[in-house]
């Protein structure tokens, strides 16, 4: 019979609708291993470690798994797959069976040809926990910090473990301050200024001159009394003595007031201008301080960053009381410690903005007029209420018993105005102000009934620190 839709039978006698489909020639398809998964350990890697002559007896072995289905190509070759075999589908179309393999992955296996499963934690019923091996030893666990460190962890605070790491020795802070502090002190570029670099008017003094002005007075008083009483003619005693007391007037008066004089004298010595200056003059410069290569700290205050640091002690010495030196004499302040150090630094000059380096350091001759400050008052009704300075005595063995005592405590730090006085070198392009080679003397002031005084040295100035404003570097 005929119908307007074409047919065809199958091979097993049913009719179905449609043209039969016209037979194509396959595609030879290639067939190819899949890469075993190594983990990064090179005995899996089979090839790859026999190159390096590494045996490969613990290593999975490549070829057909048992009971697993092989897909057959066009070149007739039986090609075996290494890896895990996730879903196999089998197709039937009538009484004929093909095989297809829908999804194959290739990762290590257990001794059972099954895919080892990855856990992240315990698995349940206590089944044993079987880790990837990974090539090289397995580094430390650390802690989690969150910080990206550089160099082997023995370098840090922890240690391998991600324990505190044992130091030998107790880590004190004050102990390493202290031991900061007297390195710094005890460098060779710090000089140690002692009490004699401060201004004294006996001490300035030309000692010839003194001493003719003694013998003249003892003869003056020798004369004026033998011809009192030889012809009892008072004159040339009265004279003697009025011209004694003028003299002990003057020398006291220039004992008392002779410092500030000479801070005077250098506030209105003019000052000079490093780019006009030339080499070997003496000059004046006032500037801005910045540290050198060994800034210094103040020793009571811990002021950081300084170049010129003085703590002095000073203590009251009553009726019954002791003395704080053997030179300190009764109803006055006597200086009991002294701790005064200077270094090299850098002054940039107002005139011009050039700057210099000051050579104050490694032993060179200064004479500082640095201003000090009241820090603490102690009496004895007070002794107990300053701890620090408690600390500060006993760090010195220095007693603490029923004495008036006064510390003072002046410094330069980096930022301060100061005025130096000294003589310009230049050597290779570098400006420097180096201690003159001879004491430098200051004249008569007449106006202020001054004699003349020398400063030895370069000469610093600078007002109280805590009390002027500080330029920040």
């Amino acid at each position: 019979m005929g119908s307007r839709f074409p047919s065809h039978k199958l091979g097993n006698g049913l009719y179905v609708s449609g043209r039969p489909e016209q037979t194509k020639e396959k595609t030879p398809t290639m067939s190819s291993v899949a890469m075993p998964y190594t983990g990064g350990d090179i005995k899996k890697s089979g090839e790859l470690g026999k190159m390096f002559d590494i045996p490969t007896g613990g290593s999975r072995k490549s070829g057909p798994i048992n009971n697993a289905p092989t897909r057959t190509g066009s070149f007739g070759g039986a090609t075996s797959h290494s890896g895990q075999l996730n879903s196999i589908n089998r197709m039937v179309s009538g009484g004929t069976g093909s095989v297809s393999l829908k999804k194959t992955n290739s990762g290590p296996l257990n001794k059972h040809g099954e895919p080892m499963r990855k856990s992240s934690g315990p698995q349940p019923g206590g089944a044993p926990v079987t880790s990837r091996q990974n090539s090289g030893p397995i580094p430390p666990v650390l802690p989690t910090t969150g910080l990206i460190t550089s160099g082997p962890i023995s370098s840090g605070p922890l240690n391998s473990a991600g324990a505190p790491r044992k130091v030998s020795g107790p880590l004190d802070s004050t102990g390493s301050i202290k031991l900061q502090s007297s390195s710094i002190v005890n460098n060779q570029a710090v000089t140690k200024l002692n009490h004699g670099e401060e201004y004294s008017f006996r001490k300035t003094f030309p000692k010839p001159i003194l001493w003719s002005i003694i013998l003249l007075f003892v003869m003056g008083f020798i004369a004026g009394g033998f011809i009192l009483g030889a012809v009892h003619n008072p004159i040339l005693l009265v004279v003697v003595v009025i011209l004694f007391a003028i003299v002990g007037a003057v020398f006291t008066w220039n004992t008392c007031y002779g410092r500030s004089a000479i801070v005077g004298f250098i506030s209105k010595y003019p000052d000079a201008e490093l780019r006009t200056a030339k080499d070997g003059q003496f000059v004046k410069v006032s500037g801005v301080v910045t540290c050198g290569n060994v800034p210094l700290e103040s020793a009571f205050q811990k002021v950081p960053r300084c170049v010129y640091t003085s703590t002095s002690l000073y203590e009251y010495r009553g009726w019954d009381s002791k003395a704080a030196n053997p030179e300190h004499r009764r109803f006055t302040w006597g200086l009991r410690s002294l701790e005064r150090h200077v270094t090299d630094f850098y002054i940039s000059d107002f005139q011009s903005g050039l700057r210099a380096l000051v050579k104050t350091g490694y032993g060179a001759r200064v004479t500082p007029y640095v201003d000090e400050s009241v820090v603490v008052d102690i009496n004895p009704s007070n002794r107990d209420m300053s701890p620090d300075f408690i600390r500060w005595l006993a760090a010195r063995n220095l007693s603490r018993d029923d004495r008036i005592m006064r510390l003072k405590e002046g410094y330069i730090k980096e930022g301060s105005t100061v005025s130096v006085m000294g003589v310009v070198q230049r050597n290779d392009n570098v400006l420097m102000i180096v201690p003159p080679p001879e004491p430098f003397s200051t004249g008569c002031q007449w106006a202020k009934c001054i004699l003349p005084a020398s400063l030895d040295g370069i000469v610093l100035r600078c007002e109280d620190s805590s009390k002027i404003d500080v330029i920040p570097v």
